[in-house]
């Protein structure tokens, strides 16, 4: 709970499911957000709906754009780049972020493979130091909550097969962010064990809520 001089946070809210009725990450995400509001009184929140309004992949323009200086950028570089210029503003100005994120195909879906490539740029959210990239996201944290139809956690057999939670610890990891949490809604495929994961996954979202 923040005191009443505190400046208020902000809070970057991601949903990344393509779908908007009868999803379980959005569902999930929902729960959070309205935790941390009520633990961050007079907060302020961003919100991205990835999976309604997908980011677009990078083009030719995006990458003249990004491989130029910002004075010399054309008109047309400045419009291709100028959607990924507001996407990292967003990280900046969020204390911490929250992603509600299916998996899909063993990984993130590839609208936010697209988010992805658009923030992460080495002229804004990293810099390269002899030839080793240093992250301006380091004072930041990052909570996603998975939603998958079967159990990919260690020890299920699976785990060889999960290529969503090492590869946005390793991407992020790469802008500085290493204060990653990851609550996982799994067994959403059987019906018997499906009331229960989304059960001990909205208990580890209030928990959470409070301190995050």
């Amino acid at each position: 709970m923040i005191s009443p001089d505190s400046k208020p946070r902000c809070l970057l809210y991601m949903d990344v499911s393509a779908r908007i009725q009868d999803s379980y990450s959005r569902q999930l995400t929902q729960v959070f957000v309205s935790q941390w509001q009520q633990a961050n009184p007079n907060c302020h929140i961003i919100y991205r709906d990835i999976g309604s309004s997908p980011i677009p992949h990078i083009n030719e323009a995006w990458v003249a754009a990004y491989e130029s200086e910002p004075e010399q950028r054309t008109a047309e570089m400045q419009d291709a780049i100028a959607l990924s210029d507001t996407l990292i503003d967003e990280l900046f100005a969020a204390d911490c972020y929250v992603v509600g994120m299916p998996m899909y195909n063993l990984t993130v879906p590839s609208s936010f493979k697209a988010y992805l490539d658009q923030v992460f740029r080495r002229d804004r959210t990293m810099q390269i130091v002899n030839g080793t990239p240093q992250g301006r996201l380091a004072d930041k944290k990052l909570l996603v909550i998975t939603t998958r139809k079967y159990n990919y956690r260690v020890g299920s057999g699976r785990e060889d097969r999960d290529f969503l939670e090492p590869y946005i610890s390793a991407i992020f990891s790469i802008s500085g962010l290493t204060d990653i949490s990851y609550i996982h809604a799994d067994q959403l495929a059987l019906d018997l064990e499906r009331e229960q994961s989304l059960a001990n996954a909205t208990q580890a979202i209030h928990q959470l809520a409070l301190s995050f």
